[in-house]
């Protein structure tokens, strides 16, 4: 239902025109992250590989944390009106035309004032050189070129002479000529790539050179400093073309990177604020720091993968407590994540380990973590609130587990830490038969016949934060969206970076 009806606004807007459409998109359609700028990368044909370059650009541009970003694969057909929500468009795309109701719509878009960015072979799109690509094989047909497309873009490729080509990919350094510009002011005079560089394209006396990079003969260049990054005023729009960025491995250059974020803040905004390193200035507290150990059991590498896309926590890791607590750690971390089976632990270790503890830092013990140190009573009757038996304890016989179980693993109490949650459907490692504390503040249930139930809960020490998770015994685990949210969020409300709450 929501989808037609913000099907029918986006109707009636491209009715009342360009203008009012931009209007009634921006406070009708809530679409969108407020504050950010709003992005549209057209993508979808390339002779270079977009499966992998578009997903990058947008990941750049998300993470700077200036940006919210949408993607088209299919740009023919796009109008006015689909534009009208967006700051500027991001050229990832060569291939064929769009068709003249999206190139006007394109043209209608920069000249009114909103900002186009162009990638690499996006230069070479529409020129009348190009070819239609199936799978990267030529069908020889020639595609009309697009006039307008050289008035925006400001350079392109040509047949000659001289011909536009590159060398070899190769490292080659490349030199800003205007440092004032709001796109390289306050970056290093340089940067060093490995990439194509483009040479002898046709420029446009409109084009306003930012950087050039030395074409060495030795090499097969030109001799000459050829242009890298140029702008190009088109009506009251703005436009930035970067030659560079030929694979993933380009764009994740530094350099490239800064010019890039930042280029595209410039033509949506006409101003930058993004730092040189291409990001906003971090606000807020510093990342965590995390201490995450393993050892004594072998597990997937996927549990690395856990931490991914959480700028706000870094994280060392040690393959063992021994490793992990032959110091003192206070001073060095903020919180301590287990995902080891440890036996044994000195008693200098369990000194630095128990200050770390009472100094009210962080703990979040993952899985097979319940059955670290079974012989010490205050680790694992006061700070984790559980054991697993590894062998019978008297007339208690020994813990059980099973892999591999299907379970339903619902919220048992609402708390910051299971906001993100919701139900969770798993195949993951069982736990029967441990001890857990009567005290604990129990998270998160199990409905696995081979659980003992609670899978998930706050200990009741009062010293410090700690919350354990039984959880993550591979990679069905790991990669399970939910699971990570869980893990993540845990570790932030130990160190009191998420509200407590009731």
């Amino acid at each position: 239902m929501r989808q037609k009806v913000a099907t029918t606004l986006l109707a009636l807007c491209a009715l009342l025109g360009y203008n009012s459409a931009i209007r009634c998109v921006e406070h009708r359609i809530p679409f969108f992250q407020p504050g950010k700028i709003r992005v549209l990368i057209f993508s979808g044909r390339n002779n270079h590989d977009w499966r992998t370059t578009t997903p990058f650009l947008r990941k750049l541009l998300v993470d700077s944390g200036r940006f919210d970003v949408r993607v088209e694969e299919e740009p023919a057909g796009v109008t006015s009106a689909t534009l009208a929500a967006y700051d500027v468009l991001v050229l990832d795309y060569e291939g064929p035309r769009w068709g003249d109701v999206t190139e006007k719509a394109v043209e209608a878009f920069v000249k009114q004032g909103k900002g186009l960015v162009a990638v690499h072979a996006a230069n070479y799109a529409f020129t009348g050189l190009e070819v239609l690509a199936d799978n990267h094989k030529r069908s020889g047909l020639n595609e009309p070129a697009w006039p307008e497309y050289f008035n925006m873009l400001g350079g392109w490729w040509t047949a000659g002479p001289p011909k536009t080509a590159h060398a070899p990919r190769h490292c080659f350094t490349v030199k800003f000529v205007d440092r004032e510009h709001p796109v390289t002011k306050g970056l290093p005079e340089s940067f060093r790539i490995s990439d194509e560089l483009y040479h002898s394209p046709q420029m446009s006396p409109d084009a306003h050179l930012l950087a050039t990079a030395f074409d060495d003969p030795a090499n097969g260049g030109t001799g000459k400093d050829e242009p890298m990054i140029w702008t190009v005023n088109y009506g009251q729009g703005r436009v930035l073309y970067t030659a560079l960025g030929h694979d993933t491995s380009a764009q994740q250059e530094s350099g490239y990177v800064s010019t890039f974020t930042r280029g595209v803040e410039w033509a949506a905004t006409g101003a930058v604020t993004l730092s040189a390193e291409g990001t906003l200035p971090r606000q807020g507290p510093p990342p965590l720091r995390l201490l995450v150990v393993t050892g004594g059991h072998p597990y997937a590498t996927t549990f690395y993968t856990v931490f991914e896309a959480a700028d706000d926590l870094h994280w060392v890791h040690v393959t063992s407590n021994h490793e992990a607590f032959h110091g003192d750690i206070r001073g060095k971390y903020d919180v301590l994540v287990l995902y080891d089976l440890s036996n044994e632990i000195s008693d200098a270790e369990k000194v630095n380990l128990r200050n770390f503890v009472e100094a009210g830092k962080g703990v979040v013990a993952l899985h097979h973590a319940i059955a670290d140190y079974p012989n010490w009573e205050w680790w694992y009757k006061e700070v984790i609130g559980g054991r697993y038996l590894v062998r019978p304890d008297g007339a208690t016989p020994a813990s059980t587990y099973k892999d591999n179980q299907e379970a339903c693993v619902t919220v048992a109490m609402r708390h910051p830490i299971t906001a993100h949650v919701g139900t969770m459907h798993l195949w993951d490692e069982t736990y029967h038969g441990m001890w857990i504390s009567p005290d604990d503040k129990v998270l998160l249930r199990s409905d696995a016949a081979t659980s003992d139930g609670p899978v998930a809960w706050i200990s009741p020490y009062e010293k410090s934060r700690v919350v354990y998770i039984q959880l993550g015994h591979g990679e069905s685990a790991h990669l399970y969206p939910a699971y990570r949210h869980l893990v993540q969020d845990a570790i932030r409300w130990t160190a009191g970076r998420l509200d407590a709450g009731k």
